[in-house]
């Protein structure tokens, strides 16, 4: 039996020789009169139907573009994919004459009625004719008489346009840099968006002082009547404050071999914490779990101890060449170097108080050569034994917190404590001012609009400054008025005026929750309390709103170190041969 081979056959194909389209003579009867919508190969197929376009629009879009086979563009027919053969043929648009002939709108309102509502859709003038002529010769008089009003006008309705977010599309987008460098081999174990964060809450733990050291000078009370008309110049006083990371501290190096405490940070990386949702610029903190304790520390070169300025401003500072005084990092810089000049310039070099124990950062003849500054360290309690869980492993947290002065108080002259910061003005007039007043001629009259303003711009800042006053448990915050003898020169500076407030009450005025710092703390502990030995780093994201914690190599930041000291050695080098020439003359 012969087998059958498969066969394939084309079905039949209808050409239309004479154009594009169904040939006629293939076309069904029931089809034949109804007509055809030519289209172009030019044209991209979009919407079956486009019922979102208005009744007045036109039926025919090449009346309005001028273009043959292609939809036009008008302001209702933006997307360029417009339904299939809208712009070409109107054969299919059904048009109902007769019954708009038909119909009629009867208005049956009052003259009184009609008159107020033709007012209100002129935009409540009246259009008199009669009198146009009398009010182009009354416009020609009022400029003549008060000159350049109307200029100044425009400005003033050009710059509410710009602050309701006008022409906001056209600002660049600010891309900051990681604080860190994020590594190949990290690896990101989890992510915390801030407003998670700003949900927690804790009670506040109860606090043991276990230590003092340093020294403690009395606050120069002569500072608080400077004002504006009165102003002093910043000195700059060559005096040394040591501000020791977590670990290379002795005095918690020796608290851990007594195992006095599970976590231990310094009162700036617990005060970042609590105010981490405030914050919008990068960083980030090292975490070290060693046995069973948890070290915070700060990273060697990053940015952790410069100031920023007008970090929470709608318009920050913009970096635009290095050169430029205003860009985030010289502000910073400056910023910092003014909290330290005005902290040893405001004391009273004469007269301190001795803590408990002297200074364990310098030896005994380096004393008298450092800031004021007094190391309180504190146990806080964060076990969860008190919440009915007496199982649970007791957590004490030791931290130390710095004091810069002291002030005599009351009828006995009792002294209280001091945290000493001073808050600098660059140039208000230039990019990333926040709209700040001038201090110079605001801050006497208008002081309570001056600390609006910088708690607006400054507002993650003066948080943390609250925050460590706090814990540090100083009676006072002082701050400073710190502003440039010349706006265009950020090396002279003069003090303009001081104010203390109470951390408690400032942190109120501030909108700060001591509850919510303290269960962002105890989230952040838990969490550190769960990971394996070994080293992590949490780092705020450059551009988001988001807290990553990442899994790094124990020797991830040994060669930041190792690059620190071959520069440490190869500019003492320099120094050196700087001065054989002049020892040999």
């Amino acid at each position: 039996m012969a087998e059958s081979k498969p066969s394939f056959a084309l079905p039949p194909i209808k050409d239309n020789s004479i154009g594009w389209g169904p040939a006629s003579h293939v076309l069904p009867e029931q089809f034949r009169d109804i007509p055809y919508a030519p289209y172009s190969k030019g044209d991209k197929l979009g919407r079956i139907a486009d019922w979102s376009a208005p009744e007045g629009q036109k039926q025919d879009n090449r009346e309005t573009s001028g273009r043959t086979g292609r939809q036009g563009f008008n302001r209702f027919n933006k997307d360029p994919y417009q339904s299939y053969g809208a712009g070409v043929s109107s054969a299919f648009i059904y048009t109902h004459n007769e019954d708009e002939a038909s119909f009629s709108v009867v208005d049956n309102r009052s003259a009184a009625a009609k008159k107020a509502s033709a007012i209100k859709a002129a935009g409540g003038q009246r259009n008199r004719p009669q009198k146009q002529q009398a009010t182009r010769t009354g416009a020609r008089t009022t400029n003549q008489r008060f000159g350049n009003q109307g200029g100044r006008f425009g400005r003033q309705q050009g710059q509410n346009r710009r602050r309701f977010g006008w022409k906001d599309y056209d600002k660049p987008q600010r891309m900051r840099d990681a604080s860190v460098t994020v590594g190949p081999e990290w690896n990101v174990l989890d992510e915390i968006e801030f407003n998670r964060l700003a949900k927690l809450t804790y009670k506040v733990p109860a606090s043991t002082e276990i230590a003092s050291y340093g020294h403690i000078n009395f606050y120069d009370k002569s500072y608080d009547r400077i004002n504006t008309r009165n102003e002093k110049v910043l000195q700059h006083i060559d005096r040394s404050k040591y501000d020791y990371t977590t670990s290379d501290d002795p005095v918690m190096q020796q608290f851990m071999q007594e195992n006095k405490g599970t976590v231990y940070a310094t009162d700036s990386i617990l005060a970042l914490l609590m105010c981490a949702p405030r914050t919008v610029y990068p960083w980030d903190i090292v975490i070290t779990r060693v046995d069973d304790k948890v070290i915070l520390d700060k990273r060697d070169g990053g940015a952790f101890d410069y100031l920023t300025v007008n970090e929470n401003t709608a318009d920050p500072p913009m970096e635009t060449d290095k050169e430029n005084i205003n860009s985030p990092g010289a502000l910073s810089s400056e910023a910092t170097f003014i909290n330290s000049s005005f902290a040893a310039q405001v004391i009273d070099a004469n007269e301190k108080i001795e803590l408990e124990n002297a200074n364990a950062f310098i030896s005994a003849e380096e004393q008298d050569a450092t800031s004021s500054c007094g190391y309180r360290y504190k146990s806080f309690d964060l076990s969860n034994a008190t919440s009915g869980d007496e199982e649970a492993e007791p957590v004490h947290l030791i931290v130390r917190t710095e004091v810069d002065a002291a002030v005599k108080t009351g009828a006995n002259q009792e002294p209280t404590y001091l945290t000493v910061r001073a808050l600098n003005e660059f140039d208000p007039t230039a990019q990333g001012s926040g709209g700040a007043l001038s201090w110079r001629k605001a801050l006497d009259s208008q002081r309570g609009a001056v600390v609006a303003t910088e708690m607006k711009n400054n507002s993650a800042k003066l948080a943390r400054w609250a925050v460590q006053a706090m814990l540090a448990g100083s009676e006072q915050l002082k701050i400073g008025y710190v502003s440039r003898a010349n706006p265009k020169d950020s090396s002279r500076h003069v003090i303009l005026g001081t104010q203390a407030y109470k951390p408690r009450d400032f942190m109120a005025q501030m909108n700060l929750s001591v509850a919510n710092g303290w269960g962002i703390v105890k989230a952040v502990v838990d969490m550190c309390l769960l990971l394996a030995e070994g080293k992590y780093v949490l780092v705020k994201d450059p551009n988001k709103a988001i807290l990553r914690v990442y899994s790094v190599p124990d020797d991830a930041f040994d060669e930041v170190d190792e690059d620190e000291e071959e520069e440490e050695e190869a500019a003492g080098a320099e120094e050196e041969e700087k001065e054989q020439p002049k020892a040999a003359q």
